[in-house]
């Protein structure tokens, strides 16, 4: 794998840009209304601020950016995922899904215990949902809040999103199960492809999927230690597609941040895709009315 370039000035590494050109997916046509459900924009300071713990440096992803990987590669409405450098600040977040709320929703990292008017400006921008984000630094809600999580998502109708690595879910699982909200796990639980399909991780989370939750289809890079189309990570999404296809998403994880291994395009991140799920049905539906589903999309209402 390659080594990130590193930033002098504060010695984490400083994050590859993701490719200029995107063409579209070389596997299949793209179906309309398509939906990208995990992707971040990321904002400079001094104007939007970064958590002095990061676990990386990012470089700038612009909404403008955003969109125009969209329309390039076919994808019709986008979901922005707060990213962890900037904590629990949602302002650039939030001001881009005000500034495009006909094409995207999002998921917050709030803090808790504001009020309700806080709660509904969020709410009124487009979030559907907030994440609790225990893998990198300033992820700013640890799992020690998640009931306090279940009740606020109640209260407001959003779903909780989990960043965690499956080998936790054993331990975890009776905690989620409790749980009256809707749940999320990104990148097919992060478990490492060398960890196995057979690992008591991953057949939790298989477990938990069949019962309710939902999966994003995302992250290939993140459990590959292979390169594009990461053959190796096959099996399970696979595996997750049998347990409930009906609550699989699929996310590009635009720029993908904190990737020291080859930059993939998001072309080729579909690829990955078609090889998970070759069947067009159950492909399309991934990419379309289960995504618009989850996150509210009416494309009746959006020509």
């Amino acid at each position: 794998m390659m080594t990130a370039p590193i930033n002098p000035a504060s010695d984490l590494p400083l994050c590859m840009p993701p490719p200029d050109a995107q063409p579209r997916s070389s596997a299949f046509v793209m179906p309309a209304h398509a939906v990208d459900t995990h992707a971040h924009v990321i904002g400079m300071p001094p104007r939007y601020s970064w958590v002095p713990n990061r676990a990386y440096t990012p470089r700038e992803a612009t909404a403008d950016a955003y969109l125009a990987m969209l329309d390039s590669v076919g994808v019709a409405f986008g979901v922005l995922v707060q990213v962890s450098v900037h904590g629990q600040d949602n302002s650039l977040l939030l001001e881009t899904l005000s500034a495009h709320s006909e094409r995207l929703r999002g998921v917050v990292v709030p803090s808790l215990g504001l009020v309700d008017a806080d709660y509904q400006a969020m709410n009124d921008a487009g979030t559907v949902g907030m994440r609790i984000n225990v893998m990198h630094a300033g992820g700013g809600i640890s799992l020690s809040q998640l009931d306090e999580c279940d009740a606020l998502a109640r209260d407001w109708g959003w779903h909780i999103q989990l960043l965690l690595d499956a080998r936790e879910l054993p331990t975890l699982a009776p905690r989620l199960s409790k749980l009256h909200s809707t749940i999320v796990i990104d990148h097919m639980g992060h478990l490492p492809t060398r960890e196995g399909v057979r690992s008591p991780g991953f057949q939790q989370l298989i477990g938990l999927v069949r019962d309710g939750a939902w999966v994003k289809l995302s992250g290939a890079y993140r459990l590959s230690d292979a390169t594009p189309p990461y053959r190796d990570t096959h099996d399970f999404a696979q595996a997750l597609v049998d347990a409930a296809p009906q609550r699989c998403v699929w996310g590009s994880d635009w720029p993908h941040v904190a990737l020291s291994g080859t930059m993939p395009t998001v072309a080729q991140l579909l690829d990955t895709l078609a090889l998970w799920v070759p069947d067009t049905p159950t492909r399309n539906a991934i990419l379309t009315t289960n995504a618009h589903a989850l996150y509210g999309f009416r494309p009746h209402e959006n020509p």
